[in-house]
């Protein structure tokens, strides 16, 4: 469904520093950066990118957006969250863990703040 997801940061290097590590407990390179200091991860399912806005305004979340990463469990999504605390990120919703999701079964959830102020999420049906 989706091609990529770019989000805007403050500053790239420290969001280069908080993505490489969330996503290397995920498996995926760091981000490359573009001649435009832009900041890049690729995969065959798609793109997650980092970009200081092109309007020259800060970058700042959008309050009620999430972007949510695969992990293959609650071990992978705890080393992810881990990883997220000790390279600039912060705790947000509840502590990481399995909840029911109604209809749509069980799933472990582990949920961030990235540097910028961006809500991202791991999760993992059960």
């Amino acid at each position: 469904m989706f091609s990529h997801i770019m989000l805007g940061a403050n500053n790239i290097d420290e969001s280069k520093t908080f993505y490489d590590a969330i996503l290397g407990t995920l498996g995926y390179a760091p981000g490359t950066i573009d001649p435009k200091g832009r900041c890049f991860y690729m995969s065959e399912s798609g793109i997650f990118a980092l970009s200081v806005p092109i309007d020259g305004q800060p970058a700042g979340h959008g309050n009620g957006s999430t972007i949510g990463f695969n992990v293959t469990g609650p071990e992978q999504g705890d080393a992810w969250h881990a990883a997220g605390l000790a390279n600039g990120g912060t705790d947000c919703e509840d502590a990481p863990g399995i909840r029911s999701g109604g209809d749509m079964g069980d799933m472990y959830l582990a949920y961030l703040r990235d540097p910028a102020g961006n809500k991202i999420c791991a999760l993992c049906r059960l």
